[in-house]
């Protein structure tokens, strides 16, 4: 590779009088010379916008042209990407451009109407609308020639990416321009990206999945982006031919939604080599190579940094790799020491889960972690005693590999044992009709918690619950702890924009749901009923039977 670049500035200044195709859609092609164009447009129009206070545009968009031409835009002028996510409530949305400080916000027809609507703290000269041709008027008067401005390198604050918030209140991620150039001359050396490669975007622009593991690498490379404005499963293929795509990301639900597609006979007739992604599990994993002929990679990162593992070809199918370097280790978070290796069973359980399983930290400091805006309580729970704190759960086998075991809180005690969510769901996901798993805790109405699961199906009206309770039974790696207790079956389950599944919204919710769910209150082999209104009345009373009405008020 060439000289390497300190920032995204100098990085897209590379692409300067570069024909490569950069950018393309179905509608139309801009090679890299031309995005850089676009880019500094962008940037010349938000600095002539700019107005006291932090310089933060906020881009409530799908994937299209304008958001990565404000990207590139952004990194010139000295700003900061805010990316706003469509799918948030009126107040969760209002909430997030106030706290970012967003003093532009970039969106386009709906989105503005959507704005009108909420108490988002800016006038709605400050709202720039893509698709109106004062916009556009707007971007063609500061056409200027392509220089960053002065001050910007590697320090400079480009982005704030906020949290899926799948379990929790959403937090603001800061990454700075030096630190996304680190993670794209990373990613290429790992991941093989090169200047040949066609980038399939399919993945949402507000999120780091798609900026960190796919634009980066891409304008570093010269390689070509490929965007669709959001995942489609039945799409997918038809773009990867259109385009010609070598590559992708993705998230667990989106692959789980990919692979429920019918197969055809001629799914391995693409261009695809290889893609990248967290979370799928290990049998759509396969599944996916099997059908398409490509190679994933399934690898382990969250928007705040911390890279702890590193790929090995020969670890178990489930595992991380190997700990990235020696102080990458799990541990205890009351005593602080590593925990002891995970002893696993012939089916991959782990037989030591209370002693083995703790939370992945790098001793080595918090080098990739540049903090949460405006949280600093957040920033002191994420780093402590110099210590980075993933904030997720894992374990080393004897063999030295490292295991994601969820998010914390994904850990239900049942029966005084804890019992991991993330592998019941990798099981449920197993089931031929489940397209999407969901495990959680709810609480038992004499003690403890119970296991509680929410599947999608396509048809919920005509889910087998019988069939689905033998398949479950058959399972040689679910322990008899890991049977649901209660089973949701929904057609949609709830998600971020980045296809994960918000959990906290189905624990809130537990059996008081419109959907069907069915409870499971014998011995033996699960016998799944569905629960009508009276029944989840009952199951509530209990509660009160048992002194614990607090715990479903």
């Amino acid at each position: 590779m060439a000289d390497r670049h300190p920032d995204v500035a100098s990085m897209l200044l590379a692409r300067l009088g570069d024909e490569r195709l950069g950018l393309r859609t179905r509608d139309r092609d801009w090679t890299w010379d031309e995005v850089v164009g676009e880019s500094a447009a962008r940037a010349g129009l938000a600095r002539h916008l700019r107005v006291p206070g932090p310089f933060h545009v906020g881009v409530l968009l799908a994937n299209v042209p304008d958001f990565v031409f404000w990207l590139g835009g952004a990194a010139l002028a000295g700003a900061t990407v805010v990316g706003l996510n469509p799918t948030r409530g009126a107040a969760d949305l209002a909430a997030d451009i106030r706290h970012a400080d967003c003093q532009l916000i970039v969106t386009d027809t709906d989105g503005a109407d959507r704005l009108r609507g909420i108490d988002h703290g800016l006038p709605e000269e400050r709202v720039l609308i893509v698709d109106d041709p004062g916009y556009r008027a707007a971007v063609a008067a500061h056409r200027t020639a392509p220089v960053a401005a002065s001050g910007v390198g590697p320090a400079s604050l480009f982005l704030l990416l906020f949290t899926s918030g799948t379990t929790g209140t959403s937090k603001a991620v800061k990454c700075s321009q030096g630190r996304l150039a680190r993670i794209a001359y990373a990613a290429t050396e790992k991941f093989g990206h090169h200047r040949g490669d066609v980038d399939y975007c399919c993945m949402p622009l507000f999120h780091g999945n798609a900026i960190m593991a796919l634009w980066a690498p891409a304008l570093v490379n010269g390689a070509t982006v490929c965007l669709t404005p959001s995942f489609s499963a039945s799409r997918f293929l038809s773009d990867i031919r259109y385009f010609g795509a070598t590559f992708f990301t993705y998230v667990g639900k989106a692959l789980a939604y990919l692979m429920a597609t019918p197969e055809e006979s001629d799914d391995a007739d693409n261009t695809l080599t290889r893609g990248f992604g967290t979370e799928a599990s290990p049998e759509d994993q396969a599944e996916f190579r099997r059908r398409f002929g490509a190679e994933l990679f399934e690898g382990y990162g969250s928007s705040e940094g911390g890279a702890v593992a590193t790929p090995d070809p020969a670890a178990p199918a489930g595992a991380l790799g190997r700990p990235a370097h020696q102080d990458v280790v799990v541990v205890d978070p009351e005593t602080l020491t590593p925990c002891p290796a995970a002893v696993l069973d012939p089916q991959g359980r782990v037989t030591n889960a209370d002693e083995a399983i703790g939370e992945i930290v790098d001793r080595r400091g918090a080098r990739d972690f540049e903090g949460y805006w405006r949280n600093d309580a957040a920033d002191a729970e994420r780093v402590r005693n110099g210590w980075y704190w993933s904030g997720d759960l894992g374990y080393v086998d004897t063999q030295g590999f490292l295991y994601f075991a969820g998010r914390r809180g994904d850990w239900i005690r049942v029966d005084g044992e804890n019992t991991s969510a993330l592998a019941i769901e990798r099981v449920l996901r197993r089931h031929p009709e489940v397209i999407a798993a969901a495990v959680y805790g709810v609480p038992d109405p004499r003690s403890g918690d119970q296991v509680m699961a929410a599947v999608e199906v396509a048809e919920p009206g005509t889910f087998d619950v019988d069939a689905f309770a033998v398949f479950v039974s058959s399972q040689e790696d679910l322990g008899s702890k890991g049977f649901p207790r209660l089973l949701r079956v929904s057609p949609r389950l709830p998600a971020t924009g980045s296809n994960k599944i918000l959990k906290r919204d189905l624990q809130a919710q537990r059996w008081h749901t419109e959907e069907r769910v069915y409870r499971w209150a014998g011995r033996g082999r699960p016998d799944y009923r569905l629960m009508t209104a009276e029944d989840r009345a009952a199951l509530d009373e209990e509660f009160a039977q048992h002194g614990r009405a607090s715990y479903v008020g």
